[in-house]
């Protein structure tokens, strides 16, 4: 049986970088490097004219950053995902490519290690978080509370947040229901309920929202 490939935009200002991650990627029978650009301009450009499932991205590019790029496909291609690349473990630019749409964000430090698994976590709709920043992004919620920012409007009930939560820390449904001792059925329902309340479409969606929240624990 044919695997379908996941086609990929890689988008580095260093040919060198760009070599190194194809050979990376190209190596794995469900991924594929479709296309490469040196800047966000030329990575917009290319998503724009060939099919790309899966846009990797490095913060800092010339003409316009990986994080411009991001939200320059959020708009004129939202059915690409987006995950950035960057060398600095930098709390700010973590928060600034969550806010730009971006699934995901990996360290070239640790790319043997992560880059495969993030990028199939993604095409999933699942958030790729690199070690530890989970713990920060729910500090600096807290953080931003206790300084009096507002907390997010109540929307959801307290059944469908239980369940979101459950959702975010990644449990399926049937292991939600197990938890909560309550049928698959039921699970499914409160979270048809949860996206469509959210005006949401899948599961890394969701994380986001949870996120943003504070329902997700350190």
């Amino acid at each position: 049986m044919t695997i379908a490939k996941t086609k990929i935009l890689l988008a580095d200002d260093h040919a060198l970088v760009r070599r190194g991650v194809r050979l990376i990627l190209d190596n794995q029978p469900d991924l594929q490097v479709v296309a490469e650009a040196a800047d966000g301009s030329e990575a917009v450009a290319v998503c724009r004219r060939q099919p790309v499932d899966l846009a990797i991205l490095d913060i800092a590019m010339p003409r316009m950053t990986g994080l411009q790029a991001a939200r320059e496909l959020s708009t004129v291609a939202p059915h690409v995902r987006v995950l950035m690349l960057t060398m600095y473990d930098n709390e700010q630019y973590f928060f600034q490519a969550l806010k730009a749409g971006a699934s995901g964000y990996v360290l070239k430090s640790v790319l043997d290690r992560d880059l495969v698994e993030a990028c199939r976590a993604t095409m999933r709709g699942e958030p790729f978080l690199y070690p530890g920043a989970m713990t920060r992004l729910v500090r600096t919620y807290l953080e931003r509370v206790r300084h009096g920012a507002d907390l997010p409007q109540q929307i959801l009930t307290a059944r469908e947040e239980e369940i979101l939560k459950l959702v975010a820390e990644g449990n399926s449904s049937k292991e939600i229901a197990e938890l909560l001792t309550i049928s698959v059925k039921t699970v499914e329902r409160h979270r048809s309920n949860i996206l469509q309340k959210l005006g949401l479409r899948d599961r890394l969606e969701l994380t986001r929202y949870a996120i943003r929240a504070g329902l997700v624990e350190p």
